[in-house]
């Protein structure tokens, strides 16, 4: 699989922790920046990482700043890019099966290494269950996506 990972200077400590670790598990990573703890603005870096989503540059992403929150809502800016927060492994397996989530989001100050280890390598693991009830409802999240980003 391949993963495109980013972070703004709040995430770029865990972001280069965690790069060696996904390539050590035999997946393919493309560090898409930041490359230093200059202050940044998370926006790009969510932009850059929905844009190789979008592009098919990578299957899953992987984006970090302080909190998770703010690479999550500049990503789910654009369509076809589902992003989440997930500072557990439940919803890390739960926002794939069931929400087909493309995107992780993580927050540096929330959790600590080794759990947000484990929430990526969960995350990666899972699979769209496509269940009629999940399907539905991701038509559903398409579909507004359709009425609504132009």
């Amino acid at each position: 699989m391949k993963v495109v990972i980013a972070s703004d200077h709040g995430g770029f400590q865990y972001k280069n922790t965690l790069l060696d670790i996904i390539r050590e598990q035999d997946y393919e990573v493309s560090d898409l920046g930041t490359f230093s703890e200059e202050p940044d603005d998370y926006p790009d870096h969510a932009e850059a990482v929905a844009k190789a989503i979008l592009m098919k540059a990578g299957e899953r992403g992987i984006l970090i700043c302080g909190s998770g929150v703010g690479v999550c809502v500049a990503a789910n800016k654009f369509r076809g890019i589902r992003a989440g927060v997930c500072h557990d492994n439940y919803s890390a397996h739960q926002c794939v099966e069931h929400d087909d989530v493309n995107v992780l989001c993580l927050g540096q100050r929330v959790i600590g290494i080794e759990l947000a280890r484990e929430i990526i390598f969960t995350f990666l693991e899972a699979r769209f269950s496509h269940v009629s009830r999940h399907q539905k409802r991701l038509d559903k999240i398409k579909a507004i996506e359709t009425r609504n980003m132009k």
